[in-house]
């Protein structure tokens, strides 16, 4: 009888935070059980609880580090550059974080679950560190940020429908890339 090697806590940690990252980028809050979790995890659900506290609490814990993981991929991208030079550097590092599609599928899970309450204000939370992030290290005006934004969302959106592996016309439109100078002309001055 093969006998299992025991995880330590921290790693046993990091497993199911791992596991439920996938799950829940699959099935969201309300379609992933814990019970599949735990026997992926080869753990009982109790153990699960005892390391989260609820369901809930396990899926805002990694949809909250998918975001982070955006937000602070993009504030390294910019490196010491600022203004149009650091979007475009945070641009160009977006459409590389874009390949982690378990990080993506949580973040449109998080706004998929935003009729409760708490995953509302946990993604205005991780939203907002984002938005903050943009604007601290660019110094651009809210015109551009949002437009920035919006192209990166729809960057998610094309990402989750898997654009790269259509032949439509579309698909094609949808997966052209963001060239630098796309944003110079949507300012504050010129959104009036």
């Amino acid at each position: 009888m093969e006998r299992r090697q025991r995880m330590s806590g921290p790693d046993r940690r990091q497993q199911v935070l791992r596991i439920a990252a996938e799950e829940f980028a699959d099935g969201g809050l309300h379609g992933t059980s814990t019970e599949v979790i735990a026997r992926r995890a080869e753990i009982t659900q109790a153990y699960i609880f005892r390391l989260f506290g609820t369901k809930k609490a396990l899926f805002l814990e990694v949809m909250i580090a998918a975001f982070d993981r955006v937000t602070e991929g993009m504030r390294a991208a910019a490196g010491g550059e600022t203004g149009l030079e650091a979007l475009a550097r945070m641009g160009a590092q977006y459409t590389e974080l874009l390949a982690d599609r378990t990080s993506l599928l949580l973040q449109l899970q998080g706004f998929a679950a935003c009729g409760d309450p708490e995953v509302r204000d946990a993604v205005r939370g991780s939203f907002g560190r984002m938005w903050q992030t943009v604007a601290d290290t660019t110094g651009l005006d809210p015109v551009t940020i949002k437009a920035f934004l919006a192209f990166g969302l729809l960057l998610n959106n094309g990402a989750a429908l898997q654009v790269a592996d259509l032949d439509e016309p579309w698909a094609a439109g949808a997966r052209t890339r963001i060239q630098p100078g796309l944003f110079d002309h949507i300012t504050t001055e010129t959104n009036r």
